[in-house]
């Protein structure tokens, strides 16, 4: 396929991604410490910890990039560049793929668009899984359409790597995103769509069967791994205007909002939301036919189980959305400005303001995020502090996190990590340390845990019961 566009210097979207990282160790690396999903998916790997439940919904692909990296070190701040660099090299890849295709210029200005949000910004650093489907989209979309051209079996390749990627770090998403792969590869009249095909499908198969052997050896099967992902899930099925109520109620935060009952964003800090349909159409109606509505399709396929499937939601659930629509935002952007020095002047002003807004979004959200890690560290510190050590077990609201910095097992009776019953909590307790962390605010205590010592947790408004072995 022929490169369309205005040839930009090679130098642009190496500039985009060098920002990307700059802005990552600014603004997220130094106030961050380990979240609640994050603990989950390193404890998979840390050698210095119990590994806690890893539910259904989970993939492992993620425990996988930083397994290197926590066998060599405990260090959060080394963990945290260390994928500083993945994420923004990655940046760099998955949109370089397109270059052939739509030109220099149009794939820096989408590598921008994706890069300048604060959820982008604040998942970079992260342990989790969201920001790396996102690329790995986006590279799959584009070394889908490059099979048609030149060097078809490098594409070939390109296509199976970064659909195995998507699949290991998230099967399912990677099964929502091969849905309009194989859909045009059905339209096509053409010999070679049946190696493409073979492609998507060898992807698919190379990352998920990984996911398909756990679901038989844990779960019972593929079918009951998929229930039980529901189930914690909150049930998915048609809840059509909750999930899109969610998604825009959460948009600036919190990282998750379950149940998702708070009131929703400002217009100004919502507007490039609201207008990002708008921009899209307007970009299908006015683009080059298959780079335009491919990247398209794809994020109407991975948008679908987030926004009419799902009751609740989190900004990072849409991030796959968000980098393959940048391309046909950056496609029409590109081509209003071209030649019209007034129209690219004011591209620039609004880029400027959007990017002020997400700038302050990111401020309030990595403290938000740095005050409850904080709140978790300090817990485990006490808990330390009152003869809680390895082996021991932390059970109760926010176990995970808190066992986690407390070198624990964490372990749960009921909910969506339910991992243990009362019988091995009350076993445990007789040859090791248990604590069982107490919200004052609910009128429940656990019977067994009525006769155990109960001490406030400093700076955490929590309190912790505690077991004599």
């Amino acid at each position: 396929m022929a490169t369309t566009g205005r040839r930009a210097p090679d130098g642009w979207l190496v500039a985009v991604a060098a920002g990307y990282a700059v802005v990552q160790l600014c603004y997220a690396v130094a106030h961050m410490d380990l979240g609640w999903d994050e603990t989950v998916y390193l404890s998979q790997v840390d050698p210095r910890h119990p590994a806690a439940f890893f539910s259904a919904p989970r993939s492992r692909g993620v425990s996988f990039l930083v397994a290197p990296v926590v066998a060599l070190t405990s260090s959060v701040p080394v963990l945290r560049v260390v994928l500083v660099l993945l994420s923004s090299a990655a940046l760099h890849a998955a949109f370089a793929v397109w270059q052939p295709l739509v030109g220099r210029a149009r794939v820096a200005l989408a590598a921008l668009l994706f890069a300048g949000l604060w959820i982008t910004v604040l998942s970079g650093p992260e342990v989790m899984p969201n920001l790396w489907i996102a690329l790995s989209a986006v590279a799959a979309a584009g070394w889908f359409l490059r099979t048609r051209g030149d060097g078809r079996r490098r594409a070939l390749a390109g296509l199976t790597a970064t659909l195995a990627a998507a699949a290991l770090f998230r099967a399912p998403d990677a099964v929502w995103l091969a849905l309009p792969l194989l859909a045009v590869c059905a339209g096509v009249r053409d010999w070679r769509r049946l190696g493409t095909v073979a492609a998507v499908l060898g992807g698919l198969a190379l990352g998920g069967v990984q996911w398909a052997v756990e679901a038989y050896v844990r779960f019972g099967g593929i079918g009951n791994r998929l229930s039980l992902s529901s189930d914690t899930e909150g049930g998915m099925g048609a809840h059509l205007g909750a999930g899109l109520r969610a998604a825009y109620r959460s948009l600036n935060g919190p990282q998750l909002c379950r149940p998702c009952r708070i009131a929703g964003p400002s217009v100004t800090h919502a507007l490039w939301w609201l207008l990002l349909p708008l921009l899209v159409a307007a970009a299908c109606a006015v683009g080059e036919r298959a780079v335009t509505l491919l990247p398209v399709a794809c994020a109407v396929a991975l948008a679908a189980p987030y926004l009419l499937l799902l009751d609740y939601s989190a900004p990072r659930f849409l991030l796959p959305v968000y980098a393959l629509l940048s391309l046909p935002v950056a496609g029409l952007v590109v081509r209003v400005a071209r030649g019209w020095r007034v129209v690219t002047g004011v591209v620039c002003v609004v880029l400027v303001a959007h990017g002020a807004v997400q700038l302050k979004e990111l401020r309030l959200n990595t403290a938000d995020a740095r005050d409850t890690t904080v709140r978790y560290r300090r817990a485990a510190q006490e808990l330390g502090r009152l003869g809680v050590r390895a082996p021991c077990v932390v059970t109760g609201p926010r176990a995970q996190p808190i066992a986690y910095e407390a070198g624990c097992a964490s372990a749960e009776t009921m909910g969506n990590n339910r991992s243990t019953t009362v019988r091995g909590i009350v076993d445990a307790a007789s040859t090791m340390p248990v604590a069982m962390l107490y919200d004052p605010g609910d009128p429940y205590l656990p019977a067994y845990a009525r006769a155990w010592h109960a001490h406030v947790l400093p700076g955490t408004d929590w309190s912790v019961y505690l077991s004599v072995p």
